[in-house]
């Protein structure tokens, strides 16, 4: 039996709940990703993401905004819009500056592959049509996003090789919001 997926913004009784959330995920893809030696930079992508969440509530005119989805009334996945991060700008020359980000998204290990991070896409994508937003961007260095992404959007905008090291490469997307809403 399929569960409804629940999706809304970024409420402040989600703050400690999408913060778990970060902690749970963002260990588990670097391990998937064959880098859970790296505690300090995996400890600094939890508390970049909980600052994220933080200014999104409680900064007028914050920089990100933040959707959430709940399964059963309990937060299972996040994604954010906002400025590019400083990799996609690196990674495509500044040529993108102006366009937003799909970033943040992640899914809590035990809820992947059921669809969630593509509701939280097709949302996302509907609120920035919404707003006469008419573009966006995402990028990931993790393999297994990559895959999916490859999958879901076709070739990337860009990739640079070797961006994380030897045989690790870095793409981005840049894609129409018309081809995800519904």
């Amino acid at each position: 039996m399929n569960k409804v997926i629940e999706i809304n913004e970024l409420a402040p009784s989600d703050m400690d709940p999408a913060y778990e959330l970060f902690r749970i995920s963002i260990p588990d893809a670097f391990e998937q990703e064959g880098l859970a030696a790296l505690t300090d930079e995996i400890q600094q992508e939890i508390e970049g993401k909980r600052r994220m969440l933080h200014d999104a509530l409680y900064t007028a005119g914050a920089a990100a905004s933040f959707l959430v989805a709940r399964m059963d009334g309990n937060i299972v996945g996040v994604i954010s819009f906002g400025p590019c991060n400083n990799d996609i700008l690196k990674c495509t020359d500044g040529r993108l500056k102006n366009v937003g980000e799909l970033g943040s998204l992640y899914v809590l290990p035990d809820y992947q592959g059921r669809g969630i991070g593509s509701a939280l896409i097709k949302a996302m994508a509907n609120q920035l049509a919404e707003r006469g937003i008419d573009r966006f961007c995402l990028d990931s260095g993790y393999r297994q996003a990559q895959a999916k992404w490859l999958h879901k959007f076709g070739q990337p905008y860009t990739t640079v090789q070797n961006y994380w090291g030897p045989g690790s490469a870095h793409m981005v997307w840049y894609c129409k919001t018309v081809n995800y809403v519904g």
